[in-house]
């Protein structure tokens, strides 16, 4: 179902140019797109507080100046809610560079009659291989030997111990989206044997994963777990103590989808006291804050929420943002409209 905007969303007829808030850290890419087409207003370039920068772009505001939109950064501080509404009135329209939802109050957006738009599927493929990466090194250890090798270690204590093989395990994906299918596919291709857990089964003439409505028993049926749902209170903290003792010693999780759908505490808990075999993560509970613990883990693979980004997807991104802004002012159904309902 598209999403549209009244008339009233227009630039003026005079020529001049409609504004956009940008609410996220520089993306070179991206903000030099957007300062060609339009009045930016940088959060991030002022230097204010988030509810001091909004009440100077609101007093900014000319009395003829269309409504505005907002580009916000997904898994980030800022969170679009009723207090953030409230301080940008005549906003009408957000953009997000996420394909998560969780920072957007979808519900009280669609209340006020503002307009949401996501990043759709652009990040879905260097998710998918994102997350196979991880996996892989954390099976393989291949960041330990890295570090092993280059701190000259080999030649002192010999080879560095084996790591364990991919193909052949069994791997349970907890969110079969769009970027959860494609991960199931790719280790398809490694000779994994793949199944599920997500809100309902999948439709059986396109699914063949097996189907687990219960993620403790996926995870008594897996060797590794992989966490690929949205956020949401159905979904936090779905990789709890439980589920984590149900996929044993040998077990291993890969979470590139929110931090907070891990039970972070537990998750340590289960690495040093040998509960699970590894884990590899792109996200954390509070990001960027990274736990002491798992920076001293070599069975743990991380990195700084960079899954979704590439060279590539960058640029993808920059033009799904800009056409849908353009969509918005010109009053057009948008081009990757997120509903109320919306959950991966």
């Amino acid at each position: 179902m598209a999403s549209t905007v009244g008339a009233g969303a227009r630039a003026p007829a005079t020529g001049g140019r409609p504004s956009v808030l940008y609410l996220r850290r520089a993306d070179d890419v991206l903000a030099a797109a957007l300062r060609a087409r339009y009045s930016v207003h940088s959060l991030y370039d002022s230097g204010a507080p988030l509810p001091a920068f909004l009440a100077a772009a609101a007093a900014a505001r000319g009395p003829d100046e269309p409504p505005r939109a907002a580009v916000v950064f997904g898994g980030g501080a800022i969170q679009v809610d009723a207090a953030f509404l409230d301080a940008a009135p005549c906003l009408r329209c957000v953009v997000t560079t996420a394909a998560g939802m969780d920072h957007i109050d979808l519900a009280e957006c669609a209340r006020r009659g503002v307009a949401v738009a996501g990043a759709g599927e652009t990040f879905s493929v260097d998710v998918a291989d994102h997350a196979v990466g991880l996996l892989v090194d954390v099976l393989r250890r291949v960041s330990a030997a890295d570090r092993f090798v280059r701190r000259g270690l080999w030649p002192a204590r010999g080879d560095y111990p084996l790591g364990s093989k991919l193909s052949g395990k069994r791997v349970g994906i907890i969110g079969l989206g769009s970027i959860g299918t494609l991960i199931a596919r790719r280790l398809e291709a490694f000779g994994c044997t793949v199944s599920y857990h997500s809100r309902r089964a999948k439709d059986s003439a396109t699914i063949s994963y097996k189907y687990f409505p219960s993620v403790i028993n996926l995870a008594l049926e897996s060797d590794v777990l992989v966490v690929a749902c949205a956020l949401n209170e159905q979904t936090k903290h779905i990789v709890n103590k439980e589920v984590l003792e149900a996929l044993g010693k040998d077990g291993v999780i890969v979470n590139i989808a929110r931090g907070r759908n891990v039970d972070e505490a537990a998750l340590i808990g289960a690495l040093k006291g040998g509960g699970i075999a590894g884990a590899g993560l792109d996200v954390f509970e509070m990001e960027p804050e990274v736990p002491a613990e798992l920076l001293s883990m070599d069975n743990v693979v991380l990195t700084a929420h960079k899954a979704a980004f590439t060279v590539e997807s960058a640029s993808d991104l920059s033009d799904l943002m800009i056409g849908n802004l353009e969509a918005f002012f010109q009053g057009k159904p948008l081009l990757t409209p997120v509903l109320p309902e919306h959950m991966l």
